[in-house]
């Protein structure tokens, strides 16, 4: 057990360290792999002679995927973690819903990027859940969706374009675009100044703060990308 608890130590170190050099220009202690090898090894001499090998045995495969699993719902919480706390420190914020954060879309992005769509888009409709529990009001379940588990699932999508993660962002940005702007046209038409049509309303009302947060978020992942800290083969 003791084994798993040192992978998942340094998982996290790897995780939150780039962070915390890339915002705070800070050193981070990171978990030595070289201590983690150490402990391989010396599981390995100390297992008794008529012990099975874990790793040469279908146990052993098993326990290569559960310790995935268990990277990718680590990585999950992080990134939800991350996005909820950027996404309080906000630049401005709309009379009725959307704000531009300080790159709260870029940790479920590098969720996206690091994993597949599938992973990508359940952190963000879990992310978008968080928010909508948090800001706590309530206008209809369909509208609700859009905005929220959709709005954010759609950001997984990045995931398609790991080759070009700047046309990544573009498409999850887009995707939460249209789940914003179809709730706008059908639930806060009424806003509309008089003589404007709610489908321009609703494209200028959501289309202008998240312009915002598509140069944000392109510019962080941009960072990010040239100091290699996603891990990731592009």
């Amino acid at each position: 057990m003791g084994i798993y608890l040192q992978k998942i130590r340094m998982f996290l170190s790897q995780l939150t360290c780039p962070w915390i050099r890339f915002i705070f220009n800070a050193k981070c202690i990171q978990a030595d792999k070289g201590e983690l090898d150490s402990s391989l090894a010396e599981r390995t001499l100390t297992r008794r002679p008529l012990e099975p090998d874990p790793g040469n045995t279908g146990g052993g495969r098993e326990t290569m995927s559960n310790s995935t699993n268990t990277r990718v719902l680590a990585e999950i919480a992080i990134g939800v973690a991350l996005a909820t706390v950027l996404s309080t420190i906000k630049v401005f914020s709309m009379p009725y819903g959307g704000s531009v954060t300080l790159g709260s879309m870029v940790p479920i992005l590098l969720i996206a990027f690091r994993r597949d769509v599938k992973v990508g888009v359940t952190t963000g409709v879990i992310y978008g859940l968080v928010q909508m529990m948090l800001d706590g009001w309530f206008y209809s379940p369909v509208g609700m969706f859009l905005d929220y588990p959709f709005a954010f699932g759609v950001l997984g999508i990045a995931s398609l374009f790991k080759k070009n993660p700047i046309v990544g962002v573009a498409a999850g940005v887009a995707g939460r675009f249209v789940g914003h702007f179809i709730s706008g046209v059908v639930f806060f038409g009424m806003y509309a100044p008089e003589g404007m049509s709610p489908i321009i309303y609703s494209a200028v009302y959501n289309g202008g703060y998240l312009f915002a947060e598509l140069v944000i978020s392109a510019v962080l992942i941009y960072a990010l990308v040239q100091r290699n800290v996603l891990n990731m083969d592009l």
